[in-house]
């Protein structure tokens, strides 16, 4: 088959060659007409052919590299999703939710999968995942056998593409909410309504990991439905959960009652004002938890954010006394894992406290980080004991 032909300048090819899956349109010599989302051949300077990937003729990000040695065809796209999937259940046999496509770490480009129970929610994030959305729910369906598959595709980068923002069944059943598990807590998770596509799973490792040092009074903030809250109150004489949304922490309530916690108390108000009242009134916690949103969700947004992680991180752990231990994460791809240290090191030192980093965790498993696409690692968890 002949498609469109994309060359790349001499610059941009180099930096193909690194394995990086996206071409810029800055790094297009000439290209052939194509429209977005079709697969396009991308070549060097002198013809020679090297990968074929989807195009977008809106998105700085002019091609996503599919394949670099076939035809991207539907069988291609199924040994890809099978692959992944066959990842997942050998790493963490018997889970009830997780991500079986990560995007670009899976070699599909801004295609997503995520699996709570026997529903699958999917994300296609640009116009050549669009584009292909049939054949890609054709394939998990033969693949899975879900009861219902809904797409979540309300992300704003969509629009970057040209395309509509949406979250809807796809086909199956009407699903508005479904109960998983969380190593032993149940969990509710809303599909087409929560955050994501129905919650944090990249999280999921470190909920477990952070329940190993509970005691005492823990503060969680940012606490969404309560993922940290249900692994560590069980741990723990009181925790208090405080979020700026009203919703999600009605469903944490939900979530405490059916796994029987009743030490939780949750307080739906602004977390930089809570944390404030609570420095100024010299409160203390045996253990605090951060798990902003992104504050930098670009480039441009990194010194802003930079001043609002240091803020949260220095407010809590004036909360600390010894032995204390903090858990914060960032999920701000552009504040890289050093700045994210350095951070940590400077709000320490502002507040007077010696600490030492206890374990250092990224994203779950199921988010692999796709060595070549520094984008790929976002989530940064730190776990931190004051001394």
């Amino acid at each position: 088959m002949t498609y469109p032909r994309f060359t790349l300048t001499d610059k941009g090819f180099r930096r193909f060659l690194s394995g990086h899956p996206w071409i810029y349109r800055g790094e297009i010599a000439s290209a052939d007409a194509a429209a977005s989302g079709d697969v396009v051949s991308i070549h060097d300077r002198r013809g020679r052919p090297a990968a074929f990937g989807w195009c977008s003729e809106r998105s700085l990000i002019a091609v996503r590299v599919l394949s670099r040695d076939g035809e991207p065809d539907e069988a291609f796209l199924r040994s890809r999703i099978e692959s992944a999937v066959e990842m997942r259940r050998r790493i963490q046999p018997g889970r009830s939710m997780e991500r079986l496509v990560h995007g670009e770490s899976d070699g599909i480009p801004s295609f997503i999968v995520d699996r709570y129970g026997d529903v699958v929610v999917i994300q296609t994030l640009s116009a050549g995942s669009e584009r292909h959305k049939g054949e890609l729910v054709k394939i998990l369906r033969e693949l899975l056998a879900p009861r219902a598959i809904i797409e979540r595709n309300d992300p704003g980068v969509r629009r970057l593409e040209g395309l509509e923002t949406v979250s809807r069944l796809i086909e199956g059943e009407e699903t508005t909410q479904v109960w998983c598990e969380e190593g032993q807590r149940k969990v509710k998770v809303l599909p087409l309504t929560g955050q994501k596509t129905g919650l944090f799973l990249d999280q999921y490792e470190n909920h477990t990991s952070a329940a190993a040092y509970a005691r005492g009074r823990v503060l969680d903030c940012f606490a969404y439905q309560g993922g940290f809250t249900l692994q560590v109150a069980p741990l723990a004489d009181s925790v208090t959960a405080i979020d700026s949304s009203g919703e999600a922490l009605e469903v944490l309530r939900e979530n405490c009652a059916a796994n029987g916690i009743s030490n939780v108390n949750a307080v739906e108000t602004n977390v930089f004002d809570r944390l404030t009242e609570l420095s100024r009134a010299h409160a203390t916690f045996d253990m605090v938890i951060l798990d902003p949103p992104a504050f930098a969700k670009n480039r441009s947004a990194l010194p802003g954010a930079i001043r609002g992680y240091k803020e949260i991180n220095l407010r809590a752990l004036s909360l600390l006394g010894r032995g204390g231990i903090l858990v914060s994460s960032s999920c701000s791809y552009h504040l890289n894992e050093d700045a994210f240290l350095n951070i940590l090191t400077d709000a320490a030192h502002d507040r007077g406290r010696s600490c030492q980093v206890i374990e250092k965790r990224m994203q779950a498993r199921d988010h692999p980080v796709l060595l070549a696409m520094p984008e790929s690692y976002y989530l940064k968890c730190m776990i931190v004991r004051v001394m």
